[in-house]
């Protein structure tokens, strides 16, 4: 870990950034170069001591998922990404398609999106980033682990995951979703993070089985149309519109409804009825 180098490196990336590149309102006493400390660190999710010991060169080695955070947070390339993670002490991550790491442009579109249900997905179903509409809607998504990370798992290990949409449309998103698995797959293959989510819903669910044996591909959606179904805001009929990467791996998802409608005057209503528990 090169103390000296990342804290200089976290410090010039920070005061290349202004507050309206990440979606963060500029007040009327801004007086610092960029962003402050504290603003990188709510974007990182990580406390404001502890994001101000890395740059005074006194705080801990930041792990993985840290590294991963800050990354997006402040925008980095690739390139700029594997270099805070050697400067740090770690290896670089894969650049394999089901990587984590959201490219700036896309993640400068979703800065811009904090007053609308969105959020950013990869190929496997897990959820990157969210904005605070997302979480109010559909829940925290980021916060599960290993193959929790991915919905396709969840759907198919944890009856919780289905509450998210009417039982109606329950069969429909096993096919959808099962279609989506195959073809994240068939590209990264079994060696894969794909290829561990399909052996372990194989042993698991027998649902999975029979619609992995049908080899379905390219099963479609209803347009744009999705159906979610809140714990008190009743079901909210929406448009989910996709917006897909260069190598399309990763796909923005942004929540709306038509105007005059219930469901249009329900998203209203999500930033006063708070976060939403994806378990319950």
């Amino acid at each position: 870990m090169d103390r000296a180098q990342l804290a200089d490196f976290l410090r010039t990336r920070r005061e290349a950034l202004q507050p309206e590149d990440v979606g963060l309102p500029r007040g009327a006493r801004r007086r610092t170069q960029g962003l402050r400390r504290e603003e990188v660190a709510a974007l990182g999710g990580m406390s404001p001591d502890y994001y101000a010991r890395i740059e005074q060169q006194r705080g801990p080695m930041p792990s993985e998922p840290m590294l991963a955070a800050l990354a997006r947070g402040l925008h980095l390339t690739l390139d700029e990404r594997d270099h805070l993670f050697r400067m740090a002490g770690h290896n670089t991550p894969s650049r394999r398609p089901s990587t984590d790491h959201v490219s700036p442009g896309v993640m400068r579109v979703l800065d811009r999106l904090q007053d609308t249900p969105a959020q950013i997905v990869n190929s496997l179903a897990e959820t990157l980033v969210q904005t605070p509409l997302a979480v109010a809607l559909l829940g925290d998504e980021t916060d599960f682990t290993g193959l929790d990370r991915s919905l396709v798992y969840r759907w198919f290990t944890h009856p919780y995951a289905r509450r998210i949409y009417p039982e109606a449309d329950h069969a429909r998103h096993s096919r959808i979703l099962t279609s989506e698995l195959r073809t994240a797959y068939s590209r990264q293959g079994a060696d894969s993070r794909a290829g561990r989510i399909v052996d372990a819903l194989l042993e698991r669910s027998e649902e999975f089985t029979e619609l992995w044996s049908a080899h379905e591909i390219g099963v479609r959606r209803e347009g744009d149309r999705k159906r979610i179904s809140h714990p008190e805001l009743g079901v909210l009929d929406l448009q989910c519109q996709s917006l897909y990467d260069a190598d399309q791996s990763q796909a923005l998802l942004v929540f709306t409804a038509t105007p005059g409608t219930d469901s249009h005057e329900k998203l209203h209503l999500l930033a006063a009825v708070g976060a939403r528990d994806p378990r319950r």
